[in-house]
C-alpha cells in the first residue's frame, strides 16, 4: 500500500494522519474511501476489535486485532480471514475516527453538478 509508507513516516514523528484506503477487506468498519483518522498509540492501550495500521509478512494493513496473546496481536480482516502475528513494533497507530467516504448516491448527486442528494 503506498499510501501507508507516508503515513508511517507521520506516524513515528508522533503526528495524527487522516487515510483513505482502498478496498473491501473492511466492509462494515472501514468501507472503501472512508477518511480514517489515526494517531500514534501506546501498545499497552489496544483492545481486542481496535482499527490499527500495522505490517504483516512486509505488508501494511489497516485491519483489527483479532487476539492479544502478552505481547502478541493477531491481526485480520472484518471478512474472517487471519493475517497473522506481531509484535508491538508491528502496529504503527490505532484509527481514532472513521468517517464515511462517498457513497454511489453522494457520487450520482456530485456528478450532476447539484451538490445535494
Amino acid at each position: 500500500m503506498s499510501w501507508a509508507k507516508f503515513a508511517i513516516a507521520a506516524l513515528q514523528q508522533g503526528k495524527t494522519v487522516q487515510i483513505r484506503p482502498r478496498g473491501h477487506s473492511m466492509k462494515g468498519k472501514v468501507n472503501d474511501e472512508d477518511l480514517v483518522t489515526v494517531a500514534p498509540c501506546a501498545p499497552e492501550s489496544l483492545r481486542v476489535g481496535d482499527i490499527v495500521l500495522v505490517r504483516v509478512k512486509g505488508t501494511d494493513y489497516l485491519h483489527l486485532i483479532k487476539a492479544i496473546d502478552g505481547e502478541r496481536f493477531q491481526i485480520g480482516n472484518n471478512r474472517g480471514g487471519i493475517n497473522g502475528w506481531v509484535g508491538k513494533n508491528g502496529i504503527f497507530c490505532k484509527a481514532t475516527k472513521v468517517q464515511p467516504g462517498n457513497t454511489p448516491k453522494q457520487g450520482k448527486a456530485e456528478a450532476g453538478g447539484t451538490g445535494a442528494p
